[in-house]
C-alpha cells in the first residue's frame, strides 16, 4: 500500500508500542546482567557481555544513553583517550586522530553512537527513564535484583511502588553518584563509599582497573562509579580508562556467570 493512501490507524500505533515494550519488560524481569548506568563504561561493558551470549539488560535513568560522554570537554564535542584504550575505539570503529605522545581524539557523538550501536546489535535491551531505588539481597547475602521505578516518578517526590528485575550479577556504572554502591551501604551491606576525590587525570586513568572489581556478593563497579567507591581522584574529559573499566568488568561478569 503506498503511505500516502495508508491511513493511520492511532491505535494500532499505541498498541503496537505498549505491547512489544511490555513484552520485553516481561522477558527480562529476570536477567543474566543488570548493567546500571548508560555511559561509556556501563556500554562498553554491556556491548561485550551481549557479545559472548549473556542476556544482557542496560538501565538508565535519563531519557538519552551516553553519560558524561555526550559533551565531550565542557560542551566541546571531543574527548581524548590515550593510546592503552587505542584498541577499544578500534572495536568498535570509533574515528580517532592521533594528537602527541599517546593521546588520541575523537568525537563524543561518534563514540557515543557507536558504541551504543554495538551495545545493540550484542542484543542488549535498554530501559531508559529507570531509576534504581533499592536493591534485592536475601538469605544467601548476594545481589540478586533491583527496584526500579520510573524516573518522573522519582523526579516528581510521588508515592508509587516500585516493580523488581531479577539478575544474576550486577553491574554499577552509574559515574560519579555510585547509585548502587550507595544502596548497599545505606542498608548495610559491607561497602564504604569514600566518595571520589580532585581532579587528578593521571592518578584516576592509572588506578581505575584496580577499581574495578566486585565490592558485593553479584556487584560489580566500574566507570567513575569504581573511583568514587574506592576515594580515587577524578579525570575530566578523557575516557580511555572507562573503556577499559568497562571491558574489565565485563571479563569480570563473564568469568563469575561461568564458574
Amino acid at each position: 500500500m503506498e503511505y500516502d493512501t495508508m491511513e493511520l490507524d492511532e491505535i494500532s500505533i499505541s498498541r503496537a508500542i505498549v505491547s512489544s515494550q511490555m513484552e520485553k519488560l516481561l522477558e527480562y524481569m529476570e536477567m543474566d546482567v543488570a548493567v546500571v548506568g548508560g555511559g561509556p563504561s556501563g556500554l562498553t561493558a554491556a556491548a561485550l557481555l551481549g557479545d559472548r551470549g549473556f542476556r544482557v539488560g542496560l538501565i538508565e535513568k535519563k531519557l538519552s544513553i551516553g553519560g558524561g560522554m555526550w559533551g565531550g570537554g565542557m560542551m566541546l564535542p571531543r574527548i581524548v583517550v590515550q593510546e592503552p584504550a587505542k584498541r577499544l575505539l578500534e572495536r568498535f570503529d570509533i574515528t580517532h586522530t592521533p594528537y602527541r605522545d599517546g593521546y588520541y581524539v575523537a568525537s563524543s557523538v561518534e563514540a557515543v553512537s557507536k558504541l551504543t550501536a554495538a551495545a545493540c546489535d550484542a542484543g542488549v535491551e535498554f530501559f531508559n527513564l529507570f531509576s534504581v531505588e533499592d536493591v534485592m539481597i536475601r538469605g544467601d547475602g548476594r545481589l540478586s535484583g533491583l527496584v526500579v521505578n520510573w524516573t518522573p516518578v522519582e523526579m516528581a517526590g510521588l508515592h508509587v511502588d516500585p516493580l523488581t528485575m531479577g539478575c544474576r550479577i550486577a553491574v554499577d556504572a552509574t559515574g560519579h553518584d555510585a547509585v548502587l554502591a550507595r544502596l548497599v551501604e545505606r542498608k548495610g551491606g559491607k561497602v564504604k563509599v569514600r566518595g571520589e576525590g580532585f581532579m587528578w587525570a593521571d592518578r584516576a586513568e592509572s588506578e581505575i582497573l584496580t577499581h574495578t572489581r566486585e565490592i558485593f556478593p553479584g556487584l560489580v563497579i566500574c566507570g567513575m562509579a569504581a573511583n568514587a567507591v574506592a576515594g580515587e581522584h577524578r579525570m575530566g574529559p578523557v575516557f580511555g580508562g572507562m573503556l577499559l573499566s568497562g571491558e574489565h568488568a565485563a571479563t569480570l561478569v563473564s568469568s563469575a556467570l561461568r564458574l
